[in-house]
């Protein structure tokens, strides 16, 4: 079986899993529309319970992770973390 699904769309793997949950932020912190309205909206409490998420998903893959994905969860996580406190401000 090769990495796409049949029509073409790449397959899901956990970094693009952390990048949607990134993006889950990004889109709330009204920094990207949402897609299905196309209008930006902030709602700073769904950001940090994504970023909450994002915490406890880290804490729970810990020792399980390749070091490619680990780095990613580290950095993703950290720009998750200051958009928001420069959101919140």
């Amino acid at each position: 079986m090769g990495t796409e699904h049949e029509k073409g769309t790449p397959r899901l793997n956990f970094g693009s899993f952390l990048f949607s949950l990134a993006a889950t932020v990004q889109m709330s912190l009204g920094i990207i529309p949402n897609p299905a309205t196309g209008k930006t909206e902030k709602n700073l409490n769904a950001a940090k319970d994504t970023i909450d998420l994002l915490d406890i998903l880290q804490q729970k893959t810990k020792g399980n992770l390749t070091k490619e994905e680990e780095d990613l969860f580290g950095h993703l996580l950290f720009e998750c973390r200051t958009k928001y406190m420069e959101a919140s401000k």
